[in-house]
């Protein structure tokens, strides 16, 4: 492919966005940990946004086809890391998540997105059929649901529940029979009050908070709280960068990674939020248009698996910060501090550009 095809094609709009919000994030960043142990957070950011655009680079050089053909090698690395993690991670706030050293640490869970985006893309594009089967939907379950396990085992409910929108968008897209969907909320129906009982202690503190807030306001629903209060007190037009006064006093704990939606809502408002939502939204329409234009099933999937992925992470992580959602742990793309998570986000937009880069054929 000639520089001058790929510098013409490549998705520069996508590009844009991401960065426009990266720089909000770095800002945000900086604003909630000012004066704090966590001030260096925004420029270990910018270096992860670095090295997190050389990743993107790296994956548009390879066609997607190509990498789509190492797939099982990429499961059983990324299975690997994940067993690595359980013997040599390193505990954070009660997770064994990540390896590595000082700051520098890689979080296993986050790069196995990447892999399931381009297994389900693999695994659907083989079948050939204008509707699943019963016993092919069985083995993506378990493809998808083992690696789903290891990480809920972390424990890390919030990650691998991420895992789920990935494969519900390619069995959607596959041609789901209504007897397997009906078949799928019966199990879920009956699965979803028996995994009470598997939950660990602070989970279901988290599941009760949400419900009742004030169930233990000085505990566990401390930080839904003070979000709340944060969010509101933004108004129209915010307090002001470095001015939001639940930020500032610190009554939002680490308010730079989950909840910096939180801090962002309380200093710059309504109009600031209308404006982040807005730039989301319109990168959600761009990979949604590349799927469209794709020159496979393959290219489709991929593409929407990234668009699913971002919704999810949007939805929840936005529900979570303004008590609609239990408290999970899932970040907010681009602007919540944390390297593993932003490089992850842009090794998949660099799968979206290598759809597109391709469109026409090599």
């Amino acid at each position: 492919m000639s520089s001058e095809r790929s510098y013409r094609d490549f998705d520069w709009w996508l590009l844009a966005v991401s960065l426009v919000l990266c720089a909000i994030g770095v800002l945000q960043i900086y604003s909630a940990t000012l004066d704090t142990k966590w001030r260096d957070a925004w420029w270990k950011q910018l270096i992860w946004i670095g090295i997190s655009l050389v990743c993107m680079w790296l994956v548009m050089q390879v066609d997607y086809h190509t990498l789509l053909g190492q797939v099982p090698v990429a499961y059983s690395i990324c299975v690997g890391l994940l067993f690595l993690t359980f013997a040599v991670g390193s505990y954070v706030f009660g997770s064994k998540r990540w390896i590595g050293y000082g700051w520098a640490k890689f979080q296993t869970s986050e790069f196995f997105k990447v892999v399931l985006v381009l297994l389900v893309a693999r695994y659907l594009s083989e079948l050939k059929t204008s509707h699943l089967e019963l016993r092919d939907l069985a083995r993506l379950v378990g493809l998808v649901g083992f690696p789903m396990l290891l990480v809920m085992m972390q424990p890390d409910l919030g990650t691998s529940l991420t895992y789920v929108p990935i494969l519900a968008i390619g069995i959607f897209l596959a041609g789901l029979r209504w007897q397997h969907l009906l078949t799928i909320v019966g199990l879920a129906v009956v699965l979803l009050p028996a995994s009470w009982f598997l939950l660990r202690d602070y989970q279901k503190s988290r599941i009760m908070t949400f419900i009742d807030p004030q169930h233990d306001a000085k505990g566990a629903g401390y930080q839904v709280i003070q979000s709340k209060i944060a969010i509101g007190s933004g108004g129209l037009w915010g307090q002001g960068a470095t001015k939001g006064l639940q930020t500032q006093l610190r009554f939002l704990p680490v308010p730079h990674t989950d909840f910096v939606f939180s801090t962002f809502a309380e200093e710059h408002g309504f109009v600031g939020v209308s404006v982040v939502l807005v730039l989301f939204f319109l990168m959600l329409l761009q990979i949604v248009q590349n799927a469209q234009t794709a020159p496979d099933r393959e290219g489709l999937y991929i593409c929407m698996g990234v668009a699913a992925l971002l919704l999810f992470h949007l939805l929840v992580n936005i529900g979570m910060v303004v008590g609609r959602m239990p408290v999970t742990g899932i970040p907010l793309p681009f602007l919540s501090s944390g390297g593993s998570n932003l490089m992850s986000i842009f090794i998949l937009l660099g799968l979206v550009n290598n759809v597109r880069l391709r469109r026409f054929g090599n």
